[in-house]
């Protein structure tokens, strides 16, 4: 069975209730910091506990080393996902919005992924938008929910680091995935970071192309065919996945879990860790 699981607001709602189900609301915006508590505190799905991107998915950002939302401390996530309720068979539920697209659920499964919670983890497709458009009920309580006894372990072949993907970046075999939307992969517009442009070899991969319009994920054979393009005669056991700051690199790699891929590894610092040092190479245009 494939890592990446969808549910529909629909299977979602009528599924029977497991008294160990954790649903994370990951809302976040990154020009608006407190957008995800402040929409989770006027309503969220009954039951969903709210995940901060950068307070609980995310570790401490040491500046000129890391990228804007290095991994968090793996024991700490664990202890944080037991305080929420987890056990190791529960049953995980992940959900965002429009402002995320998915990307910051789907950090949430990566970051679960990496722990080693590899069953009974689903996005919820089309997010709390799509709940919202299925007239389902939401509520503004927060959950009691009793301590669980998650025990996971980083899986650290799932992660590579600045040191290694700068030495495999000449190898042929290498297809490297950038998550940004184009303008900022061709350095034509750069927001949020103080350098534009691409890694060197990298081709542009938005994650946003991995959904239809509304915002749901294409089906498999479509995602399939999306990323065998990009990969051309190369196999996939050569990819590696990043983006800005290593969160929709993480849609990427649901995405190509979902059409049938193998877990690649994420360069989890990505572009903002990538230019902390002025002697790694940078590119730009195509």
């Amino acid at each position: 069975m494939s890592l990446a699981q969808l549910i529909t607001p629909l299977q979602l709602a009528n599924r029977p209730g497991q008294p160990d189900r954790l649903i994370l609301d990951c809302r976040f915006a990154l020009d608006d910091l407190d957008y995800g508590q402040r929409s989770y505190a006027q309503g969220h799905i009954p039951g969903a506990v709210f995940a901060d991107l950068e307070q609980d998915l995310s570790g401490a950002i040491v500046k000129g080393l890391t990228g804007r939302h290095p991994l968090p401390n793996p024991q700490v996530l664990v202890e944080r996902l037991r305080a929420w309720g987890l056990n190791n068979d529960s049953e995980v539920i992940l959900y965002d919005d429009n402002k995320g697209n998915g990307a910051f659920a789907a950090r949430a499964w990566w970051l679960l992924v990496w722990l080693g919670k590899r069953d009974n983890v689903y996005l919820l497709d089309g997010g709390f938008k799509a709940w919202n458009e299925a007239g389902l009920p939401v509520n503004t309580a927060p959950p009691e929910r009793s301590p669980g006894t998650f025990t996971g372990q980083a899986d650290n072949s799932l992660v590579v680091s600045a040191e290694q993907l700068e030495l495999i970046l000449g190898d042929p075999e290498l297809t490297l995935l950038d998550a940004r939307a184009l303008a900022r992969f061709k350095g034509e517009q750069e927001p949020i970071d103080p350098v534009a442009g691409h890694i060197p070899g990298a081709q542009c991969a938005a994650f946003t192309d991995n959904l239809d319009r509304d915002g749901r994920f294409l089906p498999a054979e479509q995602l399939r065919a999306r990323f065998a393009a990009l990969l051309g005669e190369r196999s996939a056991e050569g990819l590696v996945a990043y983006c800005g700051s290593g969160v929709t690199a993480c849609h990427n790699l649901f995405a190509l879990s979902l059409a049938g891929y193998p877990l690649a590894p994420l360069y989890a610092g990505s572009w903002s860790e990538w230019i902390t040092d002025p002697e790694r190479p940078v590119a730009t245009g195509e």
